[in-house]
């Protein structure tokens, strides 16, 4: 099975331009308020109608108010809660919304990655743990966690990956799927060029076995 690609923390109009261009299966949005990719509730609809219709949308929040995230939902394919979410919050939200839920979790210890498994969730995105951060930090995910936790639902590998790292972590993990932010920007905006190397060279794995 091939390894999904999932281009996260897009925000202008050229982002998605390169996004339609080298065609990722998921592309995110930051929709809670407070981040530097955040995109605001007036940019998000012209912005998420620019993603060609075959690239699944999925909508990034953090301890977001379930009816805020409602609004969004009619736009999106997928609802990823990257904050402290528990069970009672993502069975509240699975009633009111008919795509798919994923929970990312960052990594401290084993326990942390099997928690996050455990939820009512159709996958889990393991990310980087960085003190103080609920995401994109750029840090190296510790594949030797991941290894060691259970998890039984597909998965996304999420920190720091990038063009240099990504065929030995793919190796190293085996996941469902890879989720790249701040490795594929220069500057802080998203890199036409650095989106092309690193797709090409995941698209070779699967071609590759």
């Amino acid at each position: 099975m091939s390894v999904k690609i999932k281009i996260c923390g897009t925000r202008r109009r050229e982002d998605a331009e390169y996004i339609n261009e080298f065609i990722p299966d998921y592309c995110g949005f930051i929709l809670s308020e407070g981040y530097k990719r955040t995109v605001s509730k007036q940019d998000f609809p012209s912005l998420q109608k620019r993603i060609s219709p075959e690239i699944k949308k999925v909508g990034v929040f953090v301890d977001e108010k379930i009816q805020n995230i409602l609004w969004f939902g009619k736009y999106l394919d997928v609802i990823q809660l990257h904050g402290n979410e528990n069970g009672e919050y993502v069975d509240l939200l699975r009633n009111n919304f008919g795509g798919e839920i994923w929970k990312a979790v960052k990594a401290k210890t084993v326990s942390d990655v099997e928690s996050a498994n455990n939820l009512n969730v159709d996958r889990v995105l393991v990310d980087s743990f960085a003190e103080g951060m609920a995401g994109g930090t750029g840090k190296v995910l510790d594949a030797c966690l991941v290894k060691q936790a259970s998890i039984s639902k597909p998965f996304f590998a999420a920190g720091g990956i990038n063009s240099q790292n990504a065929t030995e972590i793919i190796a190293k993990l085996s996941p469902y799927g890879v989720d790249l932010s701040g490795s594929v920007e220069t500057n802080g905006a998203k890199d036409r060029e650095k989106i092309k190397e690193i797709i090409t060279i995941i698209r070779r794995i699967d071609q590759n076995g």
